[in-house]
């Protein structure tokens, strides 16, 4: 399976994103290395939605409440170790007079990051088991997920005084005691971000081409048939999307070190659905099409939010709309019927 893996164009065509992304920052300002690693941490997001919807069929609309989480238990860390030992700005605006005993354990670096992975896993786990037990799919559980993003950012915005409601939490300066503003620690998050993103990937296309993967194509295709053949497809659906809350919850934590800032917009139902924008735009089911259309969707939404922001929401649409409708496939979906076409004439 690692040769298969290997030889798969897949592969090449993610090392080739891979070697522009590794040589870009020697070619940007740090403004732009900063968005570059910004859109990075979106591919680790967006390659958790293409294996869950792509492979496994589940079209979630929350994946936003899994990122934002993480990002919450990163911020909670930094800004602990930007206010050096005094309470937290927003906290003493809001009339609190010390700091809230769930914040303490939050002064630990190693604590965050496990916190970044743990919260979104388990609440990825309590919906995802009590509704695949129930075998709510389809329409019905994408509501149910974009439900989830309608609940927590009404509870961030709601408790101003412990999350910094509507402005989010922000105003660091320190990371692990070093200085964000340092270019040197700017590009080394960038970096850390990329060796997750192809971390991410390795994990996810070995998945995908193994017997696991197999599965949850089954799954996808024909549940009710896979049950009868003595499999339990709960199981596997509920690791697939606590996986994929695991991803988005660490790319969450790289995120907002990088962009300084985390409001519960990240984690609203726009967000969300964006990101599933970015898998169809790239091509559901071949995980590097998840990377690459959320790199190139990101890019464009920058440069005409820059120079139209006026009208850049419907520039985004009408590329969504195009693509739906003359390229179901995707980007991805181009360079495979390239490919066949190359073979069929050969």
């Amino acid at each position: 399976m690692i040769k298969k893996f290997l030889k798969s164009k897949d592969t090449l065509i993610f090392s080739i994103v891979v070697i522009i992304l590794v040589a870009a920052p020697f070619n940007l300002s740090d403004f732009r290395m900063n968005l570059l690693g910004k859109f990075i941490c979106y591919a680790i997001v967006a390659i958790g939605i293409d294996l869950i919807w792509g492979y496994t069929g589940i079209l979630s609309l929350g994946q936003g409440v899994f990122f934002g989480l993480g990002a919450y238990c990163m911020a909670m860390y930094l800004k602990l170790n930007s206010s050096n030992g005094k309470l937290p700005d927003f906290m003493d605006w809001s009339g609190l007079t010390k700091l809230p005993e769930f914040w303490k354990p939050f002064n630990s670096p190693v604590f965050a990051i496990i916190m970044a992975i743990l919260v979104p896993v388990a609440i990825a786990f309590l919906l995802g088991y009590f509704t695949f037990r129930n075998r709510i799919t389809g329409v019905y559980f994408s509501i149910l997920s974009q439900a989830l993003s309608i609940i927590f950012g009404v509870i961030f915005v709601g408790q101003q005084s412990v999350t910094g409601g509507s402005n989010g939490i922000t105003n660091f300066d320190k990371i692990f005691g070093f200085s964000l503003k340092s270019p040197s620690v700017k590009a080394g998050l960038y970096y850390i971000s990329l060796a997750f993103l192809i971390f991410t990937f390795i994990v996810c296309k070995l998945i995908a081409k193994g017997r696991l993967g197999r599965i949850l194509i089954a799954i996808r295709d024909g549940e009710n048939k896979l049950r009868f053949e003595g499999y339990n497809p709960t199981t596997y659906k509920v690791f697939v999307y606590c996986l994929s809350a695991a991803f988005a919850g660490i790319a969450g934590a790289l995120f907002v070190g990088q962009v300084g800032i985390i409001t519960p917009d990240e984690m609203g139902i726009v967000a969300s659905i964006e990101m599933v924008i970015w898998v169809a735009v790239g091509g559901r089911g071949t995980i590097v099409g998840a990377v690459i259309g959320t790199l190139i969707m990101n890019i464009i939404k920058t440069g005409v939010s820059e120079n139209f922001p006026s009208v850049w929401s419907y520039f985004l649409g009408a590329i969504f709309i195009i693509v739906v409708v003359f390229l179901p496939g995707g980007i991805m979906g181009i360079f495979k019927n390239i490919f066949r076409f190359r073979k069929e004439a050969a």
